[in-house]
Order: C-alpha cells, then structure tokens, then sequence
C-alpha cells in the first residue's frame, strides 16, 4: 500500500511539472527533446500570445490628451513591444572611468564590428550625469538568447554581481537624480525594495573623495518583511555604511528620534533632506514587461489605490524638513495616481508646499507635461468630466470628489504643469510620473502642533526660533498585532562598541586602524568579545539613529562588515579583514598592506583554487621579500595600474608558506578587466557548449544506429546459413 502510494505521489508530480496543454514531448531529427517554447503549443502558453489589446485602455487614455493623436499611436505601438535593457555605472567607483573605456572600446566596438545588420549597440542616455548610463534597444531575453551578446551578457552579469553596474529600469534612474542628493543630506525612501533607487541615492551620497566617509545618510523602508532582505542583498554591494534599512508601513510610519542638537540629554523626531516617495501604483505603465496587464486593465484599479499613495505622500511631507524636497513618483499613467494626489496635497499645505521645476535637470529629455485638466471612467467605459455626472453606487465605492482635477485657475496656480509624464514612445522606454516637492514651511497640521505646544507657555516668554522647536508631530495610528512587536524575524541586536572595548584595541593597533569604535558594532546579544564573529563598519549619525529607536522601529540591516572571526589561523590577531566591506575600511588601514606588481596581481586573481592556494615562491622575488617582513594573518593587496591609474584593493590571507586572495569570482572577473587582462577562463561561451553537446548527442545517435544496422545484418546472416 505504501509503495503503492509513494508511486501514485510520483505520478502526480510528473503531471504537475509538465502542462498537459503542451501534448506528448517532441524530438528533432537528431533525438534532441524540442523545447516546448519552441513548439506551437507552448508559444499559445505564453506572455507572447496575451492580446497587447485594451479598448478600455487605449479609450481612456486617448481622452486624457497627454499628447497628439498621431503621438499617442505611436505610444501604443511602443507599449506592445517588450522592454529594451538599461544599465548604468555606479558612479561612486574610482573605477568609473576605466569601467566606460572598457564597455566602449571592447564590448560596444565588438558590436559595432559586427557583420550583422540588425545588431544593436547601447547607447548614452543624453540626460544622465557623466554619460555613465545606457540603453541597449533589445530585450534582456534576446541577451541571453543571442550569440553575438554573450560577451557583453557575461559582463554585464558579472560587474552587477560586483556592483559596478545597476542594470535598471531608464525612467527608474529619473526620481533619485531630480532629488540633487548631496554627501551632507539625511535621505528617506519610503518604499525602497528592491533597491536601484535606493542604491542611486547611496551613490550620491557617497559622493567624496577616496578615504572620507559621508555625514549623511540612507533610510530605506519597505513594508514588506521579505523584500526588506531583498533590499539589504542589493545595497551590500555598494559596501556603504551609511544604510539604515527599516520595516514598516509608510503611510503610518513612525517618527525616528535623534538627540536635540541644544540640549543633547532631550530626543526630538528626526526631519528628512531628501525623501523619496516612490508610491506602490496599478503600474500600466509597466505594461511592456508586465504583459499580463493587458486584460486585467481598467480605469477604476487606480481609485482603489489613490488613498494610500496620498496617505505615503501626506507622511512624507510631515517627515521633511523645511527647506527639503521629496520627489512623488509612479509608474502608472492614470492621473488619479499622479496629479490627483499632488493637487490633492498641495490644497491641504496651501502655501508651505511648492512644486519645483524639474526641466533644467534633465537636459535632453524628452517629456510630457502635467495635465490641468482630466476625466475619469468606469469598468463599462463611462467617461466623467466632474463629480455629478458619477452614478451614485460608483461615487459610493470607487470614485471620490477629490479625484478630479481642481478648476483650472487652481491647476495653474498649483504649478501641475511642472510634473513630468515620460511615455513610452519618447525615449524607447516604460511610462512614468514624477513631480518634485519643496516644503517652504511647516504643513498647517505641523503648525497647529506649534501653537498647541506654545500656548501653556509664559506670556513673556517668546518663541522666536519655530522651525527647531522639538514638534511633536501627531504620528498616525499604528497597528496593534497580537504576539508579536514587529512582523517577519526578530533581529539580532546592534550593539555598538564604547571607548573601552578590549577586542576593538587589538584590532586597532594590529591593522593600525585611524577610526574610533564608536563606528563599530556588532550583532552578539551575548556580548562576551568570544561571540563577536562579525565586526560591522557604521557612522555616527547611523549610531544615533539605531541606539534610540531600537524599540519602536523595526531595523533590519545596518553596516557593513569589516571584520571576521578567524581563530586558530595563526596570527596575532583573532580577526581577518571582510571583503564583503574591504572598499570602506581600507582607505583607513595602515599596516597589513602590501604593494603588488601586475604580474603578481595577475596571478593571486588566477589563483581560485580555495583548497590549493599558491606558493609564495611562484611570486616575484620582489613580492617575496615584502611579505617575509609580514607576519601570518590577513593583508591587503594594493596594486595601481601604470597606464590608466586604476587601483586594484583586495583582502587576502599571508600563511606560513602559501598566500590567497579572498575575492569571489564575480570581483576576480572585475578586477581583471580593470587592468586589461585576460579573463576568459572565468567566462564560458554556453552556445558554444551547447553546439559540443549537440554534436557529441549526434555523434552518438549515429554511432548507435549504426550499430543497430550492423546488429541486424549479423541477425539476417545468422538465419541465412540456417
């Protein structure tokens, strides 16, 4: 009975792997199983076959007037193809500039040679700072598919693995660049996952020369518990450790406190520079890689959403400090998530919220102005000019005064012109929308805070300074969840270190280490200095923020790791340096370095053999002679390119008669091309193994029909002589 059973599970599973849609499996003339993507049946299975059709849309949105009729065909016609590929350069790398000659002059040149008439080569976006961002007019899965790509595939995956290139979204980059993040600035996104805003904001922030670190910082939040880790995952390749990563909802989330800047003993909530408020949206504007859209669509989706992307927006505002600005973004089209809102926000702040314009900004790009005027429709199609002309039960459930656009004189007088729609047919892009906020003052609801705080105060006592006045901001309602404080896992505490840390003292003098502890911390609630297995790289405004929050903000992630637990290994020391934060911690080490020629260089990069390390005697007797003055223990590799200045820093290990590198492959592959040397044998051509398996099946099948054949003749002789 059992076996019986184990077998009918068995059975079950094979159906579920395979769609019974698809029909029997199918081979080619060679025996190969035909991919059921290539077959009829699996092509009518999948996005390429939904119908890139909507009436409801295209009605809808022909009637809002963004553009001109002969425009908005052509945005149409863009909408129905896929989505091209963008990347961009991480401009806080020293390795920038090396990073574009390379991708110009090898990969793009490549392209360029190519015999291939419709291959395409990527090309600046005009509008991004440097010229560090491109756009390639094909699709990611054409990369992947394409042989003529594989090389720039290959490095594209692994200089994102490194975190040298963001491969994002083109009108995804627009929010965090209109912002004008400064080195100085206390930046907030709201709703942060996955991450390439946030790492943007990053870059900006760490906008310094070689060796400081920034007294900004990073706020990134998300609702959701597990795109929270998703998030950490993508801003640890920046190795920053000015990133405070939170898990809260944003329309109500909590003040942070921070120390009065007058009287340090007494905590005041924490005002933002910088915020960003990319809001969660219907996203049609998306539809070019989000297919499924299509038949899904209709008009009513964004009203059910427009009460929290005001209620985000609203709490953003509160949050800022005066004189700082917040970019309000979607990535849909429907006016009730865009102008709806702001218009919305702006009558409630009347004069202490402006929009500022954006178009000096963004020299080169091309886009729609904010509209004044708007209509709203319903499932079946109905168009709506004004509240009155709404049917009753559709006012009741879905459709609210506020959604509609204020009188004209009002629009005008609010600045919604100076909003910026980007449509898919401007640039080869998705759509999308972004206006940019500046508060002038306190929002009314602020100010009315000011005067209930005051008014018990001595009639000749005068409060001359409001705008650092310790206001209580009245912080939205938060959800009360039984059995637990926060949603997802419970953290591990972040302990700083205090003067007197002995481990930290160890540290210091054996890497001659130029920071305080107060930078660091580590996440043992035990404490004992044997539990310390990671030592993480902060900041003090990091610092103040973690230390008096820790009970009413849910902090996922914060740091970045420096230092490892490495015992019994020999050394003076119990901790190794991490590569996972080597590019923040090295500009302050000064011993445990050692200066690399390129040969050597080359050949620690080569060298991945974990369990075979190399000899130093296979070394230049140069590099010899360095590291016998260097006793067993962890090191740095410094090597500075002769030609082009580019600096290679990487960790590695010094053991009795061997040395390696701790680098991943992804970073080997990095630092190679940095300084022009060979990496093919950590790049593998997969077309070109997939035509030696091919042949090797067809040599094979041949070789056993042919064996067959002889079988029979010998079968056929047998009964001959019989």
């Amino acid at each position: 009975m059992g076996g019986n059973a184990r077998g009918r599970r068995k059975r079950g599973n094979n159906n579920k792997k395979r769609d019974k849609r698809l029909g029997d499996i199918k081979y080619d003339e060679n025996g190969k199983m035909i991919d059921d993507r290539n077959t009829a049946a699996g092509k009518n299975l999948g996005f390429k076959d939904i119908v890139r059709e909507n009436e409801l849309f295209d009605k809808f949105y022909r009637a809002q007037n963004f553009c001109s009729d002969e425009d908005f065909d052509k945005m149409m016609a863009v909408f129905k193809t896929d989505l091209p590929t963008s990347f961009r350069i991480t401009g806080t790398r020293a390795q920038s500039t090396a990073l574009v000659k390379i991708i110009e002059g090898r990969y793009f040149k490549e392209l360029t040679e190519s015999s291939g008439g419709d291959v395409a080569v990527p090309t600046v976006l005009p509008w991004y700072p440097d010229n560090l961002a491109y756009q390639l007019n094909v699709t990611r899965k054409e990369i992947r598919r394409q042989e003529i790509y594989f090389r720039l595939h290959n490095f594209l995956v692994a200089e994102t693995e490194s975190g040298s290139i963001s491969r994002q979204e083109t009108v995804s980059m627009l929010p965090p660049l209109v912002l004008g993040v400064k080195p100085h600035h206390t930046v907030l996104d709201m709703c942060a996952a996955p991450g390439s805003k946030t790492t943007q904001l990053l870059e900006a922030v760490h906008d310094l020369p070689e060796g400081e670190l920034p007294t900004g910082l990073v706020v990134a939040n998300d609702s959701d518990n597990s795109r929270c880790y998703m998030l950490t995952h993508q801003v640890k390749r920046l190795q920053s450790p000015c990133i405070i990563v939170t898990n809260h909802d944003a329309s109500c989330m909590p003040n942070l406190l921070i120390p009065d800047k007058e009287q340090p003993e007494k905590l005041t909530s924490l005002k933002f520079d910088r915020i960003l408020c990319d809001v969660p949206c219907t996203g049609d504007g998306t539809l070019r890689k989000n297919a499924d859209i299509w038949p899904k669509w209709n008009p009513v989706n964004s009203c059910n959403l427009h009460g929290v992307q005001y209620r985000i927006a609203k709490r953003g505002l509160e949050m800022l400090a005066v004189g700082g600005r917040m970019v309000y973004s979607t990535c849909s089209l429907h006016p009730v998530e865009d102008e709806a809102v702001i218009a919305r926000i702006l009558q409630e702040c009347g004069e202490s919220v402006r929009l500022v314009d954006m178009s000096d900004s963004l020299p080169g790009l091309v886009y729609s102005k904010g509209l004044l005027d708007w209509k709203l429709g319903s499932k079946k199609g109905e168009m709506y000019e004004k509240f009155e002309e709404v049917p009753e039960d559709v006012a009741i459930a879905q459709i609210r005064p506020h959604m509609f656009a204020p009188p004209r004189e009002v629009g005008e007088r609010l600045g919604l012109e100076k909003c910026l729609r980007l449509l898919p047919h401007h640039h080869n892009t998705g759509g999308f929308f972004l206006a940019l906020l500046e508060k002038v003052a306190l929002c009314p609801w602020e100010s009315a805070n000011v005067k209930k705080q005051t008014k018990d105060v001595a009639t000749e006592e005068v409060v001359e300074d409001v705008e650092n006045l310790d206001i209580k901001t009245e912080e939205p309602p938060q959800k009360k969840m039984k059995g637990m404080r926060f949603r997802g896992f419970r953290e591990d505490p972040f302990i700083y270190f205090n003067d007197d840390e002995g481990v930290f003292d160890i540290i210091r003098k054996y890497y001659d280490l130029s920071l305080p502890p107060q930078y660091f911390l580590h996440r043992n609630k035990e404490g004992g200095s044997t539990k310390k297995n990671h030592i993480y790289l902060s900041t003090p405004r990091c610092r103040e923020i973690v230390e008096n929050n820790t009970e009413k903000v849910k902090i996922i992630n914060t740091g970045v790791k420096s230092f490892a637990r490495a015992d019994n290994k020999g050394s003076d020391c119990d901790y190794r340096i991490a590569q996972e934060g080597a590019l923040s911690i090295i500009p302050f080490i000064q011993n445990r370095t050692v200066k690399v020629e390129r040969a050597d260089i080359v050949k620690l990069l080569h060298a991945s053999d974990i369990e075979k390390p190399p000899e130093i005697s296979v070394f230049s007797d140069d590099l010899q002679g360095r590291l016998e003055k260097i006793a067993t223990g962890s090191i740095i590799y410094l090597f500075k390119d002769e030609t082009t200045g580019m600096p290679v820093e990487f960790v590695g290990w010094k053991g009795k008669t061997s040395v390696r590198a701790y680098v991943p492959k992804q970073d080997r592959l990095h630092y190679l091309r940095m300084i022009g040397e060979d990496t093919s044998i950590f790049e593998t051509n997969k077309f070109e193994e997939k035509k030696e398996r091919d042949k090797i099946r067809l040599e094979a099948r041949l070789n056993k029909d042919q064996n067959n054949g002889s079988s029979n003749n010998g079968d056929g002789d047998e009964n001959g002589d019989s």
